[in-house]
């Protein structure tokens, strides 16, 4: 029988694979915490924002939960990500590691972690082939993010 946190676990991927950010924020404590090698270090209600903006943009998301197991306080999760990425049209399968901190039955800490550079390849193409190992592409993309993640919230919060 799974534990509450792999419950836990198991809904927040399901509605990620619906395209339900809102049900995926709702797995967050209110001063969660996430990062990935793109989005990081975001805090408060910015994780439930990702995640409603990335599943706002989704067009052909499909999302494998490969494994989970979690405890009363740690889980981690196995899960890969097909879609389109938006940008160049290009598709994308990112197999992803993440790590839980619960508390109060909820998220409080959640780390994904991905090689970027093979992102980059995917998602980008030539340009990510030849500059993706490169701060200079890594750090764009990352600044890419944010800035799209910051008017994201200003539109939420202005509607």
């Amino acid at each position: 029988m799974p534990t509450l946190n792999e419950e836990l676990i198991e809904r927040f991927y399901s509605a990620f694979g619906q395209r339900d950010g809102a049900a995926m924020a709702a797995c967050y404590t209110p001063d969660a915490t996430f990062t990935d090698p793109v989005f990081q270090d975001l805090k408060g209600d910015e994780p439930g924002a990702m995640w409603r903006m990335l599943t706002e943009r989704a067009d052909d998301l499909r999302i494998d939960l490969i494994e989970r197991e979690a405890g009363d306080e740690r889980g981690s999760a196995h899960w890969v990500a097909h879609y389109t990425y938006s940008q160049t049209g290009r598709p994308v399968e990112n197999d992803i590691r993440a790590s839980f901190r619960f508390q109060d039955g909820r998220i409080a800490e959640h780390v994904d972690s991905f090689d970027l550079y093979k992102w980059l390849r995917q998602a980008l193409g030539p340009t990510g082939t030849l500059l993706g190992w490169t701060p200079i592409l890594r750090g764009a993309v990352r600044r890419r993010a944010r800035a799209a993640l910051d008017e994201f919230r200003q539109r939420e919060s202005s509607a």
